[in-house]
């Protein structure tokens, strides 16, 4: 007597993602699209540096264990080692490989620029993808992106459909009271060296590093929120560190109310545009 033979239903491909970027803003869209069930792979870009790495896979590219939301970041320096991490669609791979070689590996439905960079040309990525989502100033729907996604504090998350988003004002969103004077820029092109890790008590005044051998001092009492990574050379103009003058609301870890609206607006763009594209794709040609 034959035995039955089973037949175990093929699951299809999760949706290839890439996000452009390893802060905690290209994070948060990382974990959002992870549980929307993409197969995400962050491409790290050295500019800007990130500060907020509590918030961030980024330090998973240092050896270090990440989770953000309960998702999981693992580095990849080889497609052979991407293919074996997104077995598990729990986590999120983090590689320095660049977008070209990233592609070669399979070619993304999604590509999420979500580099932020403020001061810096914004290439065109359309038709590497099936979408593409510009994150904050510099993107023009049609232009050099399919829909982009505002930043800005007065519309965060808000869908851009149409013409571009809003370009940078300089002005730093209100946090427990205290605007730009949290933070603290790079005065000058330098290597960056500090001691001090996140989530610290920070006091006025006090030394957190130092900038080509430049001392760095505190802006402000409160808890150090994010700081760039010992070592690193930084452009002049860029952010070096954040002060959360909270007190015990402080927060350095998890997603903030911002990343969590910036990544909710990718989502919807997200799925808004591959289910029109694939309805577009079922209608006939009329002739």
């Amino acid at each position: 007597m034959r035995s039955a033979s089973v037949r175990w239903p093929i699951r299809p491909p999760r949706p290839f993602a890439l996000v452009l970027g390893t802060s905690e803003i290209a994070s948060a869209v990382a974990v959002t699209l992870t549980g929307a069930g993409c197969a995400v792979v962050m491409s790290h870009d050295p500019y800007p540096p990130v500060i907020r790495r509590g918030m961030a896979f980024h330090d998973v590219l240092f050896g270090e264990a990440r989770e953000v939301e309960g998702v999981g970041g693992e580095r990849a320096d080889t497609m052979a080692e991407i293919a074996r991490i997104h077995a598990d669609a729990g986590k999120v791979v983090v590689t320095e490989l660049h977008l070209t070689d990233v592609i070669a590996l399979r070619t993304p439905a999604v590509i999420v620029d979500a580099r932020m960079q403020k001061h810096r040309v914004t290439p065109d990525l359309r038709g590497i993808a099936r979408v593409t989502v510009g994150l904050g100033p510099h993107f023009d729907v049609g232009v050099n992106c399919d829909i982009a996604i505002e930043t800005h504090p007065c519309e965060t998350g808000a869908l851009v459909t149409a013409g571009a988003t809003r370009p940078a004002d300089g002005e730093a969103r209100d946090l427990g009271g205290a605007g730009r004077e949290r933070f603290v820029y790079a005065g000058h092109d330098a290597v960056w060296h500090t001691p001090v890790d996140i989530g610290a008590r920070i006091y006025k005044g006090f030394q957190l590093g130092s900038l080509g051998g430049q001392p760095v001092l505190a802006p402000l009492d409160g808890t150090l929120r994010g700081i760039v990574r010992d070592g690193a050379r930084v452009p002049a103009g860029v952010k070096l560190l954040e002060i959360d003058p909270r007190g015990r609301g402080a927060s350095w870890t998890g997603m903030d109310a911002r990343g969590r609206a910036i990544a909710a607006g990718v989502a919807v763009a997200v799925a808004r545009m591959l289910n029109e594209k694939r309805t577009l794709s079922l209608v006939p040609a009329t002739t």
